[in-house]
C-alpha cells in the first residue's frame, strides 16, 4: 500500500484498499518528486475535474462517480485526438494518447465486448426490454452495474444492436 498521510487514513477503505481519489493524489505527489510533468499534469487535470464536479454536487464522489469523470477525461482527449489529426499534429497526438495511458491506469480494468455484451443481455431479459424503445431504461440499469468499466457510447451501441436484434 502506497503511503498515505494521517488526514486521508480515515478514507482508506476496507482491506488496505486505497480509494481512486487518494491514489491520484499520491501519484501526483510522486509524479511532483519526481519531476514527471506529463503525468503531474495529467493528474492534476485529473483531480481539478473531481474537485469541480465535488464541489457543483456539494458531496464526496464515490468510486462509480470518480471513474465515470475519468472516463470523460478520457474521452475528451481522444476527441482531441481527432482534432489533432484533422490539423496534422502528431504533437499533439502523441500527447494525448499519453495522458489517456496515465488516466487509465486509475480505471477498473475494462470489460470485454462480450463481458459486455453478457451483461446488456441479462439486463434486457430482467427488464423485458423487446424494441429500441426501451434503450433509456435497459441503460439506466446497465450503467450502474458496469461502475465505469466500460465507456458510455460503447454500452449504448451494443445495447441498440441487441434490441435492434430482437
Amino acid at each position: 500500500m502506497m503511503s498515505v498521510s494521517p488526514i486521508h487514513h480515515a478514507i482508506v477503505v476496507y482491506n488496505d484498499c486505497m480509494t481512486t481519489k487518494i491514489e491520484l493524489e499520491t501519484s501526483l505527489k510522486d509524479a511532483m518528486r519526481a519531476g514527471d510533468d506529463l503525468r503531474k499534469r495529467t493528474l492534476r487535470m485529473a483531480l481539478s475535474s473531481i474537485k469541480q464536479v465535488e464541489i457543483d454536487k456539494s458531496q464526496a464522489l464515490d468510486e462509480t462517480g470518480i471513474a465515470a469523470i475519468l472516463q470523460k477525461e478520457i474521452k475528451s482527449r481522444r476527441e482531441s485526438i481527432i482534432d489533432a489529426q484533422r490539423a496534422n499534429r502528431p504533437d499533439m497526438i502523441q500527447a494525448a494518447e499519453a495522458e489517456i495511458s496515465v488516466i487509465e491506469e486509475f480505471l477498473p480494468k475494462g470489460l470485454s465486448p462480450e463481458e459486455l455484451e453478457k451483461m446488456a443481455k441479462e439486463v434486457i431479459t430482467e427488464l423485458g426490454a423487446s424494441s429500441p424503445k426501451d434503450v433509456g431504461q435497459v441503460m439506466k440499469a446497465l450503467l450502474p452495474r458496469l461502475q465505469g468499466r466500460a465507456p458510455g457510447d460503447q454500452v449504448s451501441s451494443v445495447v441498440r444492436k441487441l434490441l435492434a436484434g430482437a
